[in-house]
């Protein structure tokens, strides 16, 4: 098989998260109800000292409060935000401090184990924290001594938000205000691994003992049928199996189930941790050589190295009940078990692209 080839031949550029975004119309608001400045361009800090420019959409100062909005750039990074607006109201309280409101299209969270209680607007700890800052920095400019009423919101945010993991995690009603740094890095999969890491988060604080990795939609819903899993126990791992595995290492649960394509099975069997194709292919030779083992003859195995996918190499071996799909379960099983020692109950289930389960493993301590 060919590698994959890049599509972008030059750097790729980073963005800006929805929690700088936020912190900018933040603080113009801010600037225009208390000091009269109608900035374009705001200027803030980020957490490591960057100081980047954002230029608002709109500013408008009415009935006591002005709102900002901000389009999200994120980039090169294929960020389910990028483009959308992002608008803050702000409005002057009696009380000391900042409130935090959720806005049309911010969620709202609904379980523990996230970074921030249930009941409260989605937005998390570090945006919150650059908000603060910076409103307190206008108010101490201004004299004001009041506090602030702060709210979030994001254009069409619900309907983005069915498209993330946001509705999983417990986060309803929209999407959620993110940022630990401020800045997007263009295809980086630190975002994912973190959502990874909160979906276990929030199965351990809401008691879960049992949780499937499952690597698309199609086994998300084998999962839900085949084991009753409810919906906070199904952590969508995508390619990273080894990010999921070795978070479970320092967070354990005792029951695991990975559920996955058959073809993302295969590299996960053979040793690679994360199985995007730009990280490795199907290894034809691999999979002949397991088949073999399993009694796959030698003229099957010829035919497994000569095709054109995982898949036609796996229908070959089901004609001639060579329980190839069981083979691969019992290799990513093991694969497991050696990230995952001292858990109690393990399995990997592989399933065709139908939802059908074509390989098993399964194994009691």
């Amino acid at each position: 098989m060919r590698p994959e080839t890049p599509e972008h031949n030059g750097p790729l550029r980073q963005g800006l998260s929805t929690g700088a975004c936020a912190t900018a119309a933040s603080l113009a608001a801010a600037r225009a109800l208390l000091l009269g400045r109608e900035d374009r361009g705001v200027s803030i800090r980020l957490p490591r000292g960057q100081e980047p420019t954002m230029v608002l959409e709109d500013l408008c100062v009415a009935g006591g409060a002005a709102t900002a909005g901000i389009i999200k750039d994120a980039g090169d990074d294929p960020d389910a935000t990028h483009g959308a607006r992002l608008w803050v109201r702000i409005e002057l309280t009696g009380d000391s401090g900042v409130a935090f409101r959720a806005g049309e299209g911010v969620g709202t969270v609904t379980r523990e184990g996230l970074p921030v209680p249930a009941g409260e607007p989605a937005i998390n700890p570090v945006p919150r924290q650059m908000i603060r800052e910076h409103l307190e920095t206008v108010a101490r400019e201004a004299d004001y001594i009041g506090g602030f009423r702060v709210t979030v919101g994001i254009d069409d945010g619900d309907a983005i938000a069915r498209r993330t993991m946001n509705p999983k995690l417990g986060i309803l009603g929209g999407l959620s205000v993110l940022g630990t740094t401020g800045i997007v890095r263009p295809f980086s999969c630190s975002a994912f691994i973190a959502s990874i890491h909160q979906s276990v988060d929030v199965a351990r604080a809401n008691s879960l003992t049992h949780i499937a990795g499952c690597t698309g939609g199609t086994s998300e819903q084998f999962a839900r049928t085949h084991y009753g899993l409810e919906e906070g126990a199904i952590v969508e791992m995508g390619d990273m199996f080894g990010a999921l595995l070795k978070y479970l290492k320092r967070h354990p649960l005792p029951r695991v189930t990975l559920v996955s394509g058959f073809g993302k099975l295969t590299k996960y069997a053979a040793g690679h941790p994360d199985t995007h194709s730009a990280r490795c292919a199907i290894d034809l030779d691999f999979i002949a050589r397991e088949a073999a083992a399993v009694g796959a003859n030698d003229d099957l195995c010829e035919r497994i190295r000569a095709s054109n996918t995982s898949i036609e190499a796996l229908g070959y071996c089901q004609a001639q009940q060579v329980p190839l799909g069981d083979r691969m379960a019992a290799l990513g099983l093991e694969r497991t078990r050696a990230y995952l020692p001292d858990a109690a109950h393990l399995s990997v289930c592989a399933v065709s692209r139908k939802g059908e389960l074509i390989g098993h493993a399964e194994a009691v301590a």
